[in-house]
Order: structure tokens, then C-alpha cells, then sequence
């Protein structure tokens, strides 16, 4: 007859304690970074909250013929990138300069373009990875994913700049060049700024003014561009340069119009809008377009 005050043997109630708080323990632990499906895009984007990488559908980009006025740090980039794509020696890349002059398109474009040509080269096709300015501090886990694959990857960075007592730059310095595990060695960073140093102007001033040791202070800010070996000015362009970019996207969109008429518009389209850039370009064919049906 079974004793009613039998107990479970001491070791059994152990394991089964110790399997609750291990249980317990999993469920509080934050979630694991899946491995991605690398075939499954050819861009994504970088979830730091769920720690994932989101596939893109479709890339939004302008084909790299349509970009004008900026030859030079076009082919400057292009060749940096097709090197890294190879295994050969490359250099992260800063493009910063004025705004609207196709920096973050040039990033897709060149994306587009070497990627293309690895795949007729039946290599590991160049993969597209961008990251908000917002979660530079998780690069870390967005490394430890991307370091295992086979594929070349550009980490790209648009529009990236930091504020007075914004210390996610420190990460960001520590991935490109100073960590103990470093940059993988098939990653590679992009990122757009309209500032030099990333950071605004009046910030270095003043800590040039109200810190004990100014020189040092001042440092500690602008070396995280010093970690980009490449950088890329992109400047206002010139009146023809901007005619240029208006012709090119009305032929490219087929559209008909008589050059005087055009080249009449698309002056007085820039003088509304204080500027002349790629994007304000863009933006009075689209509305030329949107006219003429």
C-alpha cells in the first residue's frame, strides 16, 4: 500500500526545479538572431528590435546612367566596390557634401551594378544591407549574421550624422576599425552625410570652446570620419550640369517636349526651389510627366 505521505527522491525534484528556471530563463532571454535566407533578395534591411534582416522586393533605384554631373565619385566608388566584390583590398566610404546630389543613389547603383557583373562571373552575387542611423549601436549582432555568409555584403548607412550627446558613434568606430574582431572581412560600409565629420559645425566649435582640453575633445568627435579611407564630395552642380539631369530623365521617360519649353521650365522650376540638384531635377520631371500624360 503506497504511503500517502510519499515524496518525489530528492534529485528528481532538483532536475525538475532546475528544468523550470531554465525554461523561466528562455523565455526572458531576448530572441536569437534567425540566419537569414540570403538567396531569398538582393537587399535588405536590418531589424534591430526583432534582430532580423527583412528581405526588400524591389530596390528603389535610378539606373546609374541617368546620374549626372558626378563622374568622377562615380567611378571612384564603382571601382572601390568592384575590388571589394573580388576579395581585393577596399575602403569603407563616406559620400557626404550637398543634398539631393544622388549620394544614396549612387550606393544602389553601384550595388547594381557590380552585383550584376559577379553573377555573369558566376560569383556570390554582392549583397545589399541597410541599416538605420538608429541602430548603429546593434551592429555588433548585425556583424556576428553577415560574418558566416559567402556573400560580399555593402552596409549602408544613409544619411547618418550624430548629435551632441550621441555616443552610438563609439560603435560604429569600433566595428570600422579598433574592435578586437574588427570589420568582417566581407562587409563593407557606405554612408551618406551631408556633413564632413558627421557632425554639425557649431558642435565641434563649441567643444573647441568649452572643453578643458579642446584639442582632445575635438578629436575624440571628427576621428569617426578619419575610419572611412574613401570620401566622396558631392557639390551644388552648375546650370548645364542641372539641364543635363533634366534631359537625361525626360529621355529615359520618353517624354515629348520641345528643348525650349523644356529647358525654360525646368530653369524656372530650380529658381522656386532656392537650388539646383539631381533630386529638384527628378522632381520637375515628375511633375512635367504628371502634365503631359
Amino acid at each position: 500500500m503506497s504511503d500517502p505521505f510519499y515524496s518525489m527522491p530528492a534529485t528528481d525534484t532538483r532536475d525538475a526545479l532546475l528544468a523550470r528556471i531554465a525554461d523561466a530563463l528562455e523565455r526572458m532571454a531576448p530572441p536569437r538572431a534567425e540566419a537569414p535566407d540570403f538567396a531569398s533578395a538582393e537587399a535588405f534591411v536590418w531589424n534591430a528590435a526583432e534582430k532580423r534582416l527583412a528581405p526588400v522586393a524591389e530596390v528603389s533605384r535610378v539606373d546609374m546612367a541617368l546620374l549626372k554631373g558626378i563622374d568622377r565619385v562615380r567611378d571612384q566608388l564603382l571601382d572601390n566596390t568592384f575590388r571589394f566584390a573580388r576579395g581585393r583590398p577596399a575602403n569603407n566610404a563616406l559620400l557626404w557634401g550637398a543634398r539631393g546630389m544622388g549620394k544614396s543613389s549612387l550606393v544602389k547603383a553601384a550595388h547594381a551594378t557590380v552585383a550584376a557583373s559577379l553573377v555573369a562571373e558566376g560569383k556570390p552575387p554582392l549583397k545589399l544591407v541597410e541599416i538605420h542611423r538608429e541602430d548603429i549601436e546593434s551592429l555588433p549582432v548585425l556583424m556576428g549574421l553577415l560574418r558566416p555568409a559567402p556573400n560580399p555584403f555593402l552596409l549602408f548607412c544613409d544619411d547618418l550624422s550624430f548629435d551632441a550627446e550621441d555616443t552610438s558613434y563609439k560603435s560604429l568606430k569600433a566595428v570600422l576599425d579598433g574592435g578586437v574582431e574588427g570589420r568582417p572581412a566581407n562587409v563593407l560600409l557606405y554612408a551618406t552625410s551631408n556633413r564632413r565629420h558627421l557632425l554639425a559645425r557649431e558642435m565641434i566649435e563649441n567643444e573647441r570652446s568649452t572643453a578643458i582640453n579642446p584639442g582632445e575633445a575635438v578629436e575624440e568627435k571628427v576621428s569617426l570620419s578619419d575610419r572611412f579611407g574613401l570620401w566622396l564630395g558631392f557639390h551644388r552642380c552648375s546650370q548645364d550640369e542641372y539641364l543635363a539631369m533634366v534631359n537625361g530623365y525626360v529621355a529615359d521617360l520618353g517624354l515629348d517636349v520641345a528643348s525650349d519649353q523644356l529647358r525654360r521650365e525646368a530653369l524656372e522650376w530650380a529658381t522656386t526651389r532656392g537650388s539646383r540638384s539631381g533630386r529638384v531635377a527628378w522632381q520637375f520631371v515628375q511633375d512635367l510627366a504628371g502634365r503631359v500624360g
